[in-house]
């Protein structure tokens, strides 16, 4: 290898070998340069190459002459320097190495905290780009490294004698690898354009697998003897008390929702305990104790479960179904009995009784294999003993069903149900294996606990979305993968309930217009196809289409964590320039406090005045000794209006020096200094024009500007409320009901002040929808028109099996009370 070496500062050595670090430091940073080199090199040289092939490639698609010519000069200047970067880079790469021990410049250091904002200047196009491009693909691959860049922060440090390197100091971080780029680059003496796409060419070739290679240079430092048995262990933060509501932190209410759409969330279910103590507290059953029932029907369907929690032994599995099959059977018992009792109200006198209706529609009749009271049973006259379908003969039936293209509806017709599936499916298996063919009573109830799930799905999906129709069409496999994995009702991570949830949140009502994602939609349309034409139970069908949907959902939420993040700077921008006025209006007060100037004086310096000490306050802070200035012309200027003296050409200088800075035409500032330094009145310029030209003129930041209204007085629940709202953290979502129906649409929490109180909200894609002040939150609150979203109800497929779980303790619970009112009669 062969090169120049280029020069650096005489304090920083540039070699590993010439470099004053005690002997084994220096032996184990050796042997690391040169374990790291081979691969760098290779990984460097293939850089190279792809990257002539984009810009020959560029130079072909150009769309004028002038930018072919600018690409073929670059493409120049790449042949006749490109065996110098290479070298340059792994100078820059062994002087990071060399220099762990030497402290970084003070000159350095004190520029960085030390900002002179007289000669602020705008920043070159050129370099801003280079430093966004650079700055992106390290963080990519920070978030990407972080456990074994925590590593290597901490064995830095040791070989530094140092505390641990974070990643955007560490030697061979993403960070400081993109930086020995940008200087090696240089040697290139590529244009911007050119710069631009070798730095994407270095993210694809040499940075692809930075993770896995970090991971090899932590076990060589291992092997070194560099903190051997270092191992990352991810700190779980407890969650404080104060999140919580005040009037549920006693119930364990859960966290709030924080996560973007499609992010992981906890299957909201019961624990096999808690469904045996249910079933047995309704039962009479004595494997529930009274205050265990009692705390278990108290929790049903509120405790979110972790995965750990969900690794269920096959028995589990297959007892907490059972239990399931339990509770559904008390629920037929009940709806039969409201069934008979609404019959036996109806029957008159000398006329036969009409027929009563059981659930969905069904005649209520006895309960027949698989308790299904005439749901699937075959009865009436001539009618032979039921011949129960085996499984899989169901499954079959399934699988011949699963192609067919869904039958033609108008818009009026309701769409095809679970239970009109059952029955379409029963209607070919008896055709098939004869008129008495029933279902076994796990199939049944299968079946119906997919009913009640997808009823209750359905109620939080819009009507006319096109998510409904493809909840439709995931019918036929979501039963198959239910047949097959009894499991599927308990399972934390079943990845048919994934898909099933991302299609339906897809249409979700809490979702606005613009809010909808045509990609999103496009995706899940392909997904779902593929299921239905794939799937013959083969679970990794729905995790590859699953796996497909979620990848877009995961670079969508980081597009819309961009947009939110511009939208969260903007917003701090506004908020500080509100307290600066504030501030300012604040000193005019106080000046004014002993001796007030004329009206028309205090007018100035309410409006033209208030824009100097604004903008000193947004420039140099209140400790600066700027701000000291205007704070003494501030005290001057009431001085000179108040007493009866000359015109003070000083103060008057200083006045039209201040107005101008803060884009006031030359003219105008000379009128209103003259004004303002004196108390005689300027015959110059009159009142009346003065003011004209005041009115006329917008207001620092007051083109947005929003006149507020002034704070009422918070009740005490709106005071709860607020005090509440403090305690959030950062990306809370919210739902804020629309309409007097009851809609509701979800809005993101992205920042507030604690200074002023105000909300920004943005929407699923991060763009901003609105802002609120925690006065107004903590009134809609209070009101119930505003509420924050729990990670136990954050997911539609949660909240819809939570509602299912409540269905069946209602009627079961509505059972009991019947049995106790019978038996104390």
């Amino acid at each position: 290898m062969t090169g120049t070496r280029p020069p650096s500062p005489a304090a920083t050595p540039t070699t590993i070998a010439s470099s004053a670090l005690p002997p084994r430091v220096r032996r184990v940073l050796q042997n690391l340069y040169d374990h790291i080199a081979t691969d760098f090199i290779a990984a460097l040289n293939a850089m190279l190459v792809e990257f002539e092939q984009q810009l020959f490639k560029q130079a072909e698609q150009a769309r004028s002459n002038h930018l072919q010519a600018q690409v073929f000069v670059d493409l120049r200047a790449l042949q006749k320097h490109r065996t110098e970067l290479v070298p340059h880079y792994m100078f820059g790469l062994e002087a990071e190495l060399a220099g762990i021990r030497t402290p970084r410049p003070a000159a350095e250091t004190a520029s960085a905290l030390r900002l002179d904002y007289q000669t602020l200047t705008l920043v070159e196009d050129a370099v801003m780009d280079q430093e966004i491009v650079l700055r992106e693909v390290a963080r990519r691959h920070e978030q990407r490294g972080n456990a074994q860049i925590l590593m290597l922060g901490q064995r830095f440090g040791v070989l530094a004698r140092a505390p641990a390197y974070d990643a955007d100091t560490l030697p061979l971080g993403p960070h400081r690898l993109c930086q020995v780029l940008k200087e090696a680059a240089t040697c290139l003496q590529l244009s911007l354009d050119a710069q631009l796409v070798l730095y994407r060419t270095f993210d694809h070739k040499v940075m692809q697998n930075y993770s896995e290679w970090a991971g090899t240079v932590n076990q060589f430092l291992s092997r070194e003897g560099i903190l051997p048995g270092l191992v990352y262990m991810p700190r779980r933060v407890r969650v404080q008390e104060a999140i919580r509501h005040p009037r549920d932190a006693a119930d364990g209410t859960a966290r709030p929702l924080t996560g973007w759409q499609g992010a992981a969330s906890h299957w909201a279910t019961l624990t096999p305990e808690q469904l045996n103590a249910v079933a047995g507290a309704l039962t009479g059953s004595s494997t529930a104790s009274g205050a265990g029932a009692a705390a278990a029907v108290a929790q049903a369907g509120e405790a979110p479960r972790t995965s750990a929690d969900n690794a269920e032994t096959p028995g589990d599995a297959a007892g907490s179904f059972e239990v399931l099959q339990k509770l559904l059977a008390i629920r037929r018992g009940g709806l039969q009995a409201d069934a008979q009792a609404l019959a036996d109200a109806a029957v008159q006198p000398g006329g036969h009784g009409t027929l009563a209706q059981g659930a969905g529609g069904h005649p209520a009749g006895p309960t027949g294999p698989g308790g299904r009271g005439g749901a699937g049973t075959p009865s009436g006259p001539g009618a032979g003993a039921p011949r129960l379908l085996p499984t899989p003969d169901v499954l079959n039936t399934l699988q011949a069903m699963q192609a067919a293209p869904l039958p033609a509806r108008t818009p009026e017709q309701p769409r095809r149900t679970v239970q009109d599936l059952q029955q379409a499916m029963l209607a070919a298996a008896r055709a098939q294996h004869g008129p008495d063919a029933t279902l076994a009573s796990a199939d049944s109830d299968t079946f119906e606990l997919l009913d009640l799930l997808y009823n209750e799905i359905e109620r939080e999906v819009q009507h006319d979305a096109p998510a409904a129709d493809m909840l439709v069409r995931l019918q036929v496999p979501v039963v198959q993968a239910a047949l097959r994995d009894r499991n599927f009702f308990l399972r934390a991570q079943h990845p048919a309930r994934d898909l099933l949830n991302t299609v339906a949140e897809s249409g979700a009502t809490w979702l606005g217009e613009e809010d909808v994602d045509p990609q999103l939609l496009q995706k899940l349309h392909q997904a779902v196809e593929t299921v239905v034409e794939t799937y013959e139970g083969d679970e990794t069908v729905f995790e590859d289409a699953s796996r497909e949907v979620q990848q877009h959902l995961q670079a969508a939420a980081r597009k819309a964590e961009l947009a939110e993040r511009r939208q969260v700077e903007a917003a701090r921008g506004k908020d500080r320039l509100e307290i600066a006025k504030q501030r300012a209006a604040e000193t005019i007060e106080s000046a004014m406090a002993e001796a007030k100037p004329q009206k028309f004086v205090q007018a100035l310096l309410s409006q033209a005045w208030a824009d100097v000490l604004t903008l000193t306050q947004l420039r140099n802070g209140e400790t600066s000794g700027e701000w000291a200035d205007a704070l003494q012309t501030t005290l001057e200027i009431v001085a000179a209006t108040t007493t009866a003296q000359g015109a003070n050409a000083e103060l008057a200088g200083k006045i039209e020096k201040s107005l101008v800075q803060v884009g006031y035409h030359e003219d105008e500032a000379a009128a209103i200094a003259r004004r303002l330094s004196s108390a005689e009145e300027d015959e110059a310029t009159s009142r009346t024009e003065l003011t004209a030209r005041l009115k006329a003129r917008a207001r620092l930041g007051g083109q947005n500007e929003v006149k507020k209204k002034p704070p009422q007085p918070r009740t005490p629940e709106e005071q709860e409320c607020y005090d509440y709202l403090r305690t959030l953290p950062f990306g809370t979502w919210f739902e804020f009901t629309r309409n007097q129906q009851g809609d509701v649409q979800r809005q993101r929490l992205s920042w507030f002040s604690p200074v002023t109180g105000n909300a920004l909200f943005v929407n699923q894609r991060g763009q901003r929808v609105g802002e609120h002040s925690l006065d107004t939150l903590a009134h809609l609150m209070a009101k119930g028109q505003a509420q924050v979203v729990t990670e136990d109800r954050g997911r539609l497929i949660d909240r819809a099996w939570n509602a299912t779980l409540n269905a069946l303790r209602s009627l079961t619970g509505r059972r009991g009370e019947a049995e106790r009112a019978g038996g104390a009669a």
